[in-house]
């Protein structure tokens, strides 16, 4: 199979937007996301055809397909709005895999974009951070195989999987521990034909960088969790499957700053903030 050329697609809000709901795509090949080129960006259609809630704004002045748009004059936004998040249990290493695979659900709700507030209530007790390779899907996928698994994926970002330890404990399901408000950061955009089984994966906390990881160390791999979950399921362009995490965290606490850093793909960072 010929290797799809490397690119970022990301979703942005205009600075000087319309109105508050305001989304366009945008994309760039530049390999250096530092350089000037890197940081200028050319207006695309949508990348997830068929998806209303991912259809992008109507095009207006400076803001139509083609036009080139500079960082400076947007922020990133999630990098999709997903029917469905999805999460794998203990799938770490050689132990997950001598487990069945198993997926668990977090709410749609809960994403939020680079920047944005983790919020922790009161009592939660402990919350930590979980940098994630994410699968970005790309068209409507049901029973996939081993060789037709990559047909659903249009590349792959960073998805921090916010987790209440201490909920985790009394909820068998996992609800309540993963699907609060804004506990899914994801971004800050999607890179496609990206090398994906020897990625090196770690966070940042406070400044702090924690032992890192790789997705080597993942129990089942992409391909093998895409054939599971499209065994019972659809899933949708936009949709998010976030892999796991092989890496070490930290506990969170209101003023903190956690920073997820995926090889190939580079930096989601989100600060934390203590609510009522």
């Amino acid at each position: 199979m010929t290797a799809t050329p490397s690119r970022r697609i990301a979703r942005v809000r205009p600075l000087a937007c319309v109105s508050a709901d305001e989304s366009f795509f945008v994309e760039n090949d530049s390999p250096d996301f530092e350089s000037a080129a890197g940081r200028a960006w050319t207006v695309v259609a949508t990348p997830f055809p068929g998806s209303l809630a991912n259809a992008g704004s109507v095009p207006r002045d400076g803001w139509e397909p083609g036009a080139s748009v500079h960082e400076s004059t947007f922020v990133f936004l999630a990098p999709s709005v997903p029917a469905n998040v999805l999460g794998m249990a203990h799938n770490t290493g050689q132990p997950g895999r001598d487990l069945p695979p198993q997926a668990f659900h977090k709410a749609a709700t809960s994403v939020v974009g680079p920047g944005a507030a983790i919020e922790l209530g009161p009592d939660l007790g402990r919350v930590d951070p979980e940098a994630e390779l994410t699968i970005v899907i790309g068209s409507e996928s049901r029973r996939l195989t081993p060789g037709t698994a990559r047909s659903a994926v249009l590349g792959f970002t960073i998805g921090n999987d916010v987790s209440a330890r201490e909920l985790q404990e009394t909820d068998s399901l996992w609800v309540s521990a993963k699907s609060r408000d804004t506990f899914t950061p994801v971004g800050p955009w999607v890179v496609t034909g990206l090398e994906d089984g020897d990625l090196a994966i770690g966070i940042r906390h406070n400044g702090t960088e924690l032992k890192a990881a790789s997705s080597a160390d993942l129990g089942w791999g992409v391909d093998e969790i895409l054939v599971y979950l499209t065994s019972f399921m659809t899933l949708h362009p936009g949709d998010l499957v976030l892999t796991g995490f092989p890496a070490e965290c930290a506990r969170l606490v209101p003023g903190d700053t956690v920073t997820c850093r995926i090889e190939g793909i580079g930096e989601l960072t989100n600060p934390v903030l203590g609510t009522d």
